[in-house]
């Protein structure tokens, strides 16, 4: 099973950046809600490094409203034109009107926070990044509940993979939505019990970059401003990725980067240096 699905051609990790055109953002709300300064951030993502530009013109932070179908779209159309020519591009968003137009304007990839658009994404032959959330962003963090929350992640994942392949989907993401619907007890159960995930055949994908709950787990009196959570989101995309994490979708993607250069600079050192023990 464990063959089934493909991770957007890649053997190894990949980094997803995000580039967020919205005024209201949790993180860089407004920072790029200019179409060019939006496509100047994603070109410098894809320069340092970074597998998949995700762009999204809605905020899901908690409490976010919806935004207006036409003007979602006047939002990333043309940002998703210019960054489509550079390398993969993914669309966040819950609509599927957005989710046809992006598509038919570059995009590859639909990042898709309501697990709703699989039949959208399998008719254009497109990747699907199914994420598990416990209800919508308006209310999602007023009162989370499960009984056992990584059980019941994990068979809601396991209906998307389902879903998945009657759509006749080949590249497929499942992201069991750390901070959509979950308290931070919540969080650290699934990121604790990351590995599991993996027994549903598909690439994991984390999202967990400058996330509110990690100001819980930090000494740092910075922590709460968003973008000043890197040391913290680093670690926790280590742990993500050295817990079965085939993707992190992070708003930094140097560090990310370089993290798995270094690994992979390690790791063939080693093999040889065991070669040469060999001979």
């Amino acid at each position: 099973m464990s063959g089934m699905f493909m991770l957007s051609g890649q053997p190894r990790p990949a980094v997803m950046g995000i580039v967020n055109v919205t005024p209201d953002s949790f993180s860089d709300g407004g920072r790029y809600v200019h179409t060019q300064d939006a496509i100047d951030h994603g070109r410098e993502l894809f320069a340092q490094g970074a597998t998949i530009v995700d762009v999204g013109g809605e905020s899901t932070r908690p409490g976010a409203q919806t935004v207006p179908d036409d003007e979602e779209r006047r939002r990333v159309l043309p940002v998703i034109e210019a960054l489509a020519e550079l390398g993969t591009v993914s669309i966040d968003t819950r609509k599927e009107i957005v989710a046809r137009a992006a598509l038919q304007s570059g995009a590859t990839i639909v990042n898709d926070v309501s697990a709703s658009l699989g039949r959208v994404a399998a008719e254009f032959g497109a990747g699907w990044v199914a994420m598990h959330a416990q209800g919508d962003p308006a209310t999602m963090q007023r009162a989370p509940h499960y009984i056992d929350v990584v059980d019941e992640v994990f068979r809601f994942l396991e209906r998307c993979r389902q879903d998945a392949e009657s759509f006749g989907i080949r590249e497929l993401y499942l992201d069991p939505g750390i901070g959509f619907g979950k308290s931070l007890h919540h969080n650290l159960e699934l990121l604790r019990h990351l590995t599991r995930f993996g027994d549903l055949g598909a690439p994991v994908l984390v999202g967990i970059s400058r996330k509110s709950f990690l100001a819980g787990l930090s000494r740092l009196s910075r922590i709460e401003d968003p973008a000043q959570r890197g040391e913290e989101s680093l670690a926790a995309n280590i742990w993500a990725l050295t817990h079965g994490a085939s993707v992190v979708r992070v708003h930094e993607v140097t560090p990310v980067v370089e993290y798995l250069r270094l690994v992979e600079a390690m790791r063939n050192a080693g093999q040889h240096a065991e070669r040469g023990a060999m001979r």
